[in-house]
């Protein structure tokens, strides 16, 4: 369970089976939750629980995702939400996107990619929230790694990272030996996916990377298509 936890979750979803997974996937994380089945319950759940992030499903009864998401922003405009649909189509996206999205799941989803994003939404949001998470120190290999601080270190050794180079190590040591996809990398780091953002991660992985080289038990792999592997020993 993560220790980061008194963020309060909204889920409305309909369907019983993937609200049931959904909801114990986030209180497994240590998320408070609160679940509603239709966007009309939903909307009162928003107002009495307050949450810090909404999940919303697009296909509700009595009032489907995209008006509901319209209305709680209209309520707080800097309420995060993320929608949670089987569509995938690039129109249904930008109309997510234009009711307030902070960000678009598309099912079938990994449980993992799933709180990722879930994490990202947060961290971005509240970063600066107390309950926003608050590990201050990594240990890679021989390198210890405080990323409030910006400070890469070995053997008494100090390199001042910018604030990309260590948010991107981060999000690289939360999820040691895991691949983290590039798309998560650029949504949470620079707040978008397109092609210019992408070459400057290339650029960023390439300065870890030599940040890295004197231990050689790490290695920043990349994954062919998909993103990068923090493999550490």
């Amino acid at each position: 369970m993560s220790n980061t936890n008194s963020y309060r979750i909204l889920l409305v979803e309909d369907d019983e089976n993937l609200g049931f997974v959904v909801n114990d996937l986030l209180e497994m994380e240590g998320y408070q939750v609160h679940w509603a089945k239709d966007g009309e319950a939903g909307m009162k759940a928003f107002s009495d629980f307050q949450p810090h992030l909404s999940v919303l499903d697009i296909m509700l009864p009595k009032k489907d995702g995209y008006t509901l998401g319209t209305e709680i922003k209209q309520k707080n405009q800097q309420a995060p939400i993320v929608f949670l649909t089987a569509r995938g189509m690039e129109t249904d996206r930008v109309k997510g996107f234009q009711a307030g999205a902070d960000d678009y799941i598309t099912k079938p989803f990994s449980n993992q990619e799933f709180l990722l994003r879930v994490k990202a939404v947060l961290n971005r949001c509240y970063a600066n929230n107390s309950v926003a998470e608050a590990k201050n120190e990594y240990t890679i290999g021989k390198f210890s790694f405080s990323p409030n601080n910006l400070i890469l270190s070995l053997d008494g050794e100090e390199k001042h990272l910018t604030q990309k180079e260590a948010d991107v190590l981060k999000l690289f040591c939360q999820n040691e030996n895991e691949t983290v996809k590039r798309e998560l990398i650029l949504s949470t780091v620079w707040g978008n996916t397109d092609y210019f953002t992408g070459r400057s991660l290339d650029v960023f992985i390439s300065k870890l990377r030599k940040y890295l080289k004197a231990d050689e038990s790490i290695k920043i792999e990349n994954v062919h298509g998909v993103g990068f592997r923090l493999k550490v020993g």
